[in-house]
This record gives structure tokens, sequence and C-alpha cells, in this order.
């Protein structure tokens, strides 16, 4: 028959097993607040911007999962750069243009992949074209984009590669919008801006009569000097087929854009974001097929531990079926519990055995020394042994008669008192 443990000591350990998992589930929701922002700063870009734009994307879906996403406008890329590198700005997300940084200038930055692509356009006045490539720049007025954006470095670093020299045209730092609208007025004979071909002026101005897009005639050259950079191909009649705009194929550059992080940043909201920009940039797009974005991609920063997860794994189980500060808590309370439960459940398992054989044990010592006294009786030895073999016996008596023993352990040892008794008979 298997002994039981006894209802006060099972009692007894079931509190102390509750006490462990209340204290574990709280100290789990305590650092799981703690730990959890529930509101994020994303850096974007200038006004009308392909990053401004999306941006506002990301907000309106991050505040599905109650996750307020606060946006920072800025210049551009750079700007983005040393806002998410400096600890004062707040900034947790950011885009960043392929060439922007690396490892070894941001080692607090992670990405989380690339998220679109974004070309350099280059498009000018048709009537005031006087070259092709950087020649119809010069005595021109040219928009190259507000200062701290990828327009604005590609565009410097273009310039310097062929050693143009900048006095020769009169340049100005407009937004994408507002360099569409001073081009067709003719404000301004040329305008580059890097952005995505999905942003609304681009389709406008390369479907615009009066405006063409300009070719860079070496385009390879550039990928092989920058090999962040990618040669596309507009294609002929892109814009607008009845008026076929443009004439014919034209070769520009590209970059891929990625979501900056930092690499503290918790992995759930790495997972939410991402989630977002498989929403938002997954379809097809003119130089990119459906599902192309977000892609698997370190061009200037690693990858994310909750990227890495991420691509090998899609959306956190958790994430998938739960509201988003829900699927955390429970995430982190099986993080937190499922060890304390591993080493619970075997001391609750055994804690009956070990309590048993403890009991046990105590007769058992009792039993062995009782054996000892019996073996010398056996002897044969004198009156006054005998007398000492008494006094042995009833301090044995009186040490069982003491022990704090449970009801059902009691037979054993009224049983060992019996033996006792019968030792003493002898003498």
């Amino acid at each position: 028959m298997t002994m039981k443990l006894p209802n006060r000591r099972a009692f007894q350990i079931q509190i102390l097993a509750i006490v462990v998992l209340i204290a574990a589930v709280t100290g789990t929701i305590v650092v799981t607040q703690s730990r959890v922002p529930h509101t994020l700063v994303m850096a974007t870009g200038p006004a009308g911007s392909a990053y401004e734009q999306y941006a506002e994307q990301y907000r309106l879906l991050l505040a599905r999962s109650d996750v307020e996403v606060q946006l920072r406008p800025s210049g551009g890329t750079v700007k983005n750069l040393g806002l998410l590198n400096d600890p004062r700005a707040k900034v947790d997300v950011a885009f960043l243009s392929a060439g922007t940084t690396s490892a070894e200038k941001s080692p607090e930055l992670r990405t989380l992949g690339t998220v679109f692509m974004e070309e350099l356009w280059f498009f000018a006045r048709e009537s005031e074209l006087s070259g092709e490539g950087l020649d119809a720049l010069r005595d021109r007025r040219i928009s190259i984009g507000p200062e701290g954006s990828a327009t604005h470095a590609m565009a410097q670093t273009i310039l310097r590669l062929n050693r143009f020299d900048t006095s020769s045209a009169d340049f100005l730092s407009l937004s994408p919008q507002a360099s569409a609208e001073q081009l067709r007025r003719g404000d301004i004979q040329a305008a580059l801006f890097m952005t995505s071909a999905d942003l609304p002026v681009v389709r406008e101005l390369l479907a615009d009569p009066g405006i063409s897009l300009v070719s860079f005639p070496r385009a390879a050259a550039y990928v092989a000097l920058y090999p962040f950079l990618t040669q596309l191909t507009v294609p002929e009649g892109v814009g607008d087929l009845a008026s076929n705009r443009p004439p014919h194929d034209i070769s520009i550059v590209g970059a891929p854009v990625s979501l900056g992080v930092h690499a503290d940043m918790h992995p759930a909201l790495q997972a939410l974001l991402l989630s977002a920009a498989s929403q938002i940039h997954s379809g097809p797009g003119m130089f990119n097929a459906a599902g192309r974005f977000p892609g698997e991609e370190a061009i200037d920063l690693p990858l994310s531990d909750g990227a890495i997860q991420y691509y090998k794994s899609g959306t956190p189980l958790l994430q998938r079926y739960l509201p988003f500060a829900l699927a955390v808590l429970v995430g982190q309370l099986l993080f937190v519990l499922l060890p304390v439960i591993g080493v619970l459940y075997p001391v609750l398992r055994f804690a009956p055995a070990l309590y048993a054989w403890a009991m046990r044990h105590r007769i058992i010592r009792v039993y062995s020394e009782l054996k000892l006294l019996e073996h010398e009786l056996d002897s044969d030895p004198d009156n006054a042994r005998k007398l000492a073999l008494r006094d042995q016996l009833d301090q044995l008596d009186r040490r069982v008669a003491r022990m704090h023993i449970p009801v059902s352990y009691s037979q054993p040892a009224y049983t060992l008192r019996q033996h006792i008794n019968l030792v003493r008979s002898r003498l």
C-alpha cells in the first residue's frame, strides 16, 4: 500500500507552490509593463516625401495594436541617422537609405531589413535640356533635395565623382513636391530627388509632356563604385503609354531603404513593425515583384535578433491570435512560468516519496541502535551491563515517544516501541 503525503504537509507544499507562482506572475507583469513601451517615436522625412507617407501608414497600423507612433519630421535619411544615434532625441525607429552608415559608425543600431526601393530621379524641363547626364545641369537652377536627405547626399556624391564645377549651377534644397511645382512653373530648370517610384509626384512628372527624365549613361559605373546601389531601367511609355512618356528606356540608379532601430528594442515591437512592413510594402512596384519587401538584407547595419527570428518563423504565434499587449504578457508569463513549473512539478510529484523516505529513515535509525543493543544482549553481559542496556532501551523508547510523526506513520512507530519492549523483556 502506497503511503500518501499527509493532508497538512500537502496543503503546506501547495501553498508554497501558489506563493511561488503568484510571485513569478507578479514579477513578470511588473517587468513586462516596464520593458515594453506602448509609444514609439519614428523619424520620417520632408513633407510630401515617401518617408512621410509610409510613416503615416505605420502609425495607423500600429494604432490597431494600441501602440502609439509619434512621427518626427526630418530632413531625410542623414538627419534620421543623427536622431537615432542621439539618446537625447529619443527616436526609436527611422527610415535609413542604403549607404548612410555602417556597423562601425553606429554600433548601437540594428536594421529590421529593407522595406522599399528609392530611386534617384533626374527631371528637367525639356526645353531647357542642353546636354546629356550632368551636362544638362550647367548654368541652370537645380534642386538637389533638402540638406540631410538621401537626395542631397547622393547628389553631392555624384557631383564630386564627376568633378563637377558647383559654381556653374545654382543649387537649391527643395523637397520633391516643391521641386515638381517649381519645375512646372519654370522657376527651376532641373531637379534631382531620391524617392520611391510609388510617390504620386514621380508618376505625374513621368507623364508630363513638358518634363523629361534624364538618363544616367554610366549608371553601371556608379553601381560598381557603390555596391549598395542598383542599376534600374525605367521602361519606355511607363509614365503615359498614350503619349509614350518617356519616349525611350531610361537608365537610373536606386538604393534600398531599411528600418533602423536600437539594438535593445523589445523583440515584440520589432515583430509588430515587421508585420506592418509586410502589409505596407509587400505589394508589387515598378522595380520589384510582389513579396520582395520587407527583405532580409543587412546592407549597412546587422539584422536585429528580432528580425532574424521574424524572417525565419514569421509573426510570433501569440501575436497572430492575441492582441499585442496580451500576447506580450502571455509570452512573458510563459517565459518565466515554464521554468518555475518545470522545477515545481518534480518537487510536487516526488515530495510524498521523499517525505515517506524521511519518516522511514528516522525510524530505521532507531532500529539500527536497537539491533546493536540486542547483539550485545546476546553476548551474555554481566548484571551491571544489563542495567546500562536497560537505561539505553528506556532512552530509545522515550526518543520514539517524542518523535513528531504524522498519524499516517503512527503504526511503524508503535511497532518500534513494541520491539523495544520485546528486547527489554529479555533482560
